[in-house]
């Protein structure tokens, strides 16, 4: 989620195969590990449009591969951060549509459900490992199937947190005391105190509200009051939030935005990239993102030894008992309106990509993916084992919910209000204006 450009490329042979992989001959037989390619599918071909711009060179990579293994040719063309719903509208716009797009919930589906094939009956859906959590359905039809399950949280530099942990002037010593929002402020604000002894700049990196980083607050962080509410009132959606834990949204955000590598009137050009660096440089000690983030940050020089994740904390009673963000909104979707033979070449990739060694070690090693499918690989991400530890040590997932937001444009209306907000030039009444009337008014007219 960082690029700001639209990438297109043919999936080209760039890669060799790996050595135990076997070339599929033109009479069309099996691979060794991909199943049996179709000589419909022979005469298809697939175009992916991706939504996770820090994916692409790897999606890339692994289209290549299948390509050279089966003589289908894969395109992946990958939107830029924030636009996948306006690039998905252009390009299916066009004689040449993608094969394979994404939808992200049920509020994704509601707009594109017209264009899905119907995958109950196909290899993905039966590969996997919990078919009611990880499909999109309506009835007895399957319009969506969850491609990748992730975690989000607070990551954290354990050296640089440690140093504070060691310092003099720490109130917090160890991390197991690090579980509640007040405990995470009081060492937030003695880090922001100190920053020039600990030599970074801030406690946290910078909230940017740029297009490119604000989707971390306006849907990521925007969902754990969303969550409280849910679970406070026993439902799963609703038409109309009543914005019951926005002062405890207001707690973390103001955080965020105060114990900074910068000024809280600096955010609205701020971008994803800027955080990211801050984080990997070593000047804050605290990031909120994803498992999606963990090989830009080891690519960085970053090590495993470096990195750990905090749930994100927001002053709820109970919270100590609180675990990660774990869900998807990432669900794959097949273009009913491609013609049979390339609708059958996209069905076979994707279940390649799921049952394959040569797939599930790229979406595992590579993408850092943990895939809700029965082939999966054991991810080496190290976020995705933290999230394995807290919920083996008992800890409840928070789960994601911003997959019932009604609409983009609540979303651009919260992260409007919030930009303001820290700018100084609109209060937080405006937030909980943006939050809770925006979105009767949003439901409304989609489902109007």
């Amino acid at each position: 989620m960082k690029k700001s450009t639209i990438i297109r490329a043919s999936a080209l042979s760039v890669a060799a195969l790996m050595a135990a992989t076997s070339l599929v001959g033109c009479g069309g037989s099996a691979s060794s590990d991909g199943g049996s390619k179709s000589d419909g599918a022979k005469k298809g071909s697939v175009y992916y449009l991706n939504f996770k711009p820090e994916q692409d060179k790897d999606w890339q990579a692994l289209a290549a591969k299948y390509t050279e293994e089966t003589g289908v040719k894969v395109t992946v063309e990958t939107a830029a951060e924030g636009t996948y719903e306006s690039t998905l509208t252009a390009a299916m716009d066009k004689d040449n549509a993608p094969t394979l797009f994404q939808v992200n919930g049920p509020v994704g589906l509601a707009n594109w459900k017209d264009y899905c094939y119907d995958l109950k009956d196909s290899q993905l859906y039966s590969q996997l490992t919990n078919q009611d959590d990880f499909a999109l359905k309506e009835g007895d039809s399957v319009y969506g199937i969850a491609y990748v399950v992730e975690t989000y949280g607070i990551i954290y530099n354990k050296t640089l947190l440690k140093k504070y942990f060691d310092s003099d002037f720490a109130t917090i010593k160890s991390i197991d005391k690090l579980n509640n929002f007040a405990a995470l402020k009081t060492v937030a604000d003695e880090i922001q105190a100190h920053a020039s002894d600990l030599g970074v700049k801030g406690a946290f990196t910078s909230a940017g509200m740029d297009s490119s980083s604000d989707w971390r607050f306006k849907t990521h962080l925007a969902n754990l009051p969303i969550y409280y509410e849910y679970k406070a009132d026993g439902i799963t959606s609703t038409d109309a939030i009543k914005g019951t834990y926005l002062d405890n949204y207001k707690n973390i955000f103001d955080l965020y935005i105060t114990d900074s590598t910068c000024a809280p009137t600096d955010l609205a050009n701020k971008t994803a990239t800027d955080a990211v660096t801050e984080f990997t440089s070593g000047e804050a000690v605290f990031y909120q993102n994803g498992t999606w983030e963990y090989t830009g940050i080891k690519d960085a020089g970053l090590t495993d030894d470096d990195l750990g994740m905090l749930p994100i904390y927001i002053g709820v009673d109970g919270e100590e008992n609180q675990g990660l963000c774990t869900g998807s909104e990432n669900y794959w979707c097949v273009n009913k309106n491609a013609s049979e033979d390339d609708i059958n070449a996209t069905l076979d990739f994707v279940n390649w990509c799921v049952t394959s060694e040569t797939g599930t070690a790229a979406m595992a090693d590579n993408m850092g993916f943990v895939i809700p499918f029965k082939a999966a690989k054991e991810a080496t991400n190290v976020f995705v084992k933290a999230d394995a530890e807290y919920t083996a040590a008992g800890k409840t997932p928070v789960s994601w919910n911003f997959t019932t937001m009604p609409s983009e444009d609540w979303k651009n209306g919260v992260g409007t209000a919030l930009t303001q907000y820290a700018a100084g030039t609109g209060s937080w009444d405006d937030v909980k204006t943006a939050f809770v009337q925006g979105w009767a008014t949003e439901y409304a007219k989609a489902n109007g």
